[in-house]
């Protein structure tokens, strides 16, 4: 019985673990990205705001609406 709560748990644990470390993946993809973005002014200061808004939503916790930002940003970067 026991051995199969400790097996739930983890399992419960794990998967969340992993969403939560797919954040600052996200981001460094975009930093590598920025220097060589080929975007208008208007739409380089929207990628900006976007990271800068992932990385503060991923910091509260976050994730789901860190990586929708995150991942907006990589669209307009074209990665």
């Amino acid at each position: 019985m026991l051995r199969s709560i400790s097996l739930a748990v983890f399992l419960a644990v794990v998967p969340a673990t992993a969403f939560a470390n797919s954040c600052p993946t996200i981001m460094a993809a975009i930093d590598a990205a920025l220097p060589t973005a080929t975007l208008s002014e208007a739409d380089l200061t929207k990628v900006k705001e976007l990271r800068a808004q992932g990385e503060k939503l991923h910091a509260a916790g976050d994730h789901a609406g860190s990586e929708a930002a995150l991942n907006e940003a990589k669209t307009m970067l074209g990665i």
